[in-house]
């Protein structure tokens, strides 16, 4: 599982970088050089639209970091731990753990939490 949280940490770092260099490289396009920049108002809301479609993907790419993190903390700080409920204390199926590496709930208590979201 270790394996699993660090790829997945890897792969969200790399994205979040990719985020940051095409969000950093908008600003300097939209800044600096006015001969390339469009005065035109569609233009000008599409590019907006994009940066903040750029904005929401990263922040939720960092969400989803935290979480990966906060997963590895676990498995280090008490192995004998991990992978097993906060709520009941049950362990976590495999299944739910390889498609989730970071879930902290079994699909029964999460299924109960979602629940109580809704009403």
């Amino acid at each position: 599982m270790e394996k699993r949280l660090m790829e997945e940490r890897a792969r969200v770092m790399k994205e979040l970088g990719y985020y940051d260099e095409s969000f950093n490289t908008s600003l300097q396009s939209s800044d600096g050089d006015l001969s390339s920049y469009s005065f035109h108002m569609a233009d000008q809301g599409t590019d907006a639209m994009e940066r903040e479609k750029q904005f929401l993907f990263a922040s939720q790419e960092g969400r989803y970091l935290w979480h990966v993190n906060e997963a590895l903390r676990r498995l280090y700080g008490t192995p004998d731990k991990f992978g097993h409920c906060h709520q009941c204390g049950q362990e976590i199926n495999f299944e739910r753990l390889d498609a989730l590496p970071h879930a902290r709930l079994c699909i029964t208590c999460k299924e109960k939490e979602e629940d109580g979201k809704r009403r």
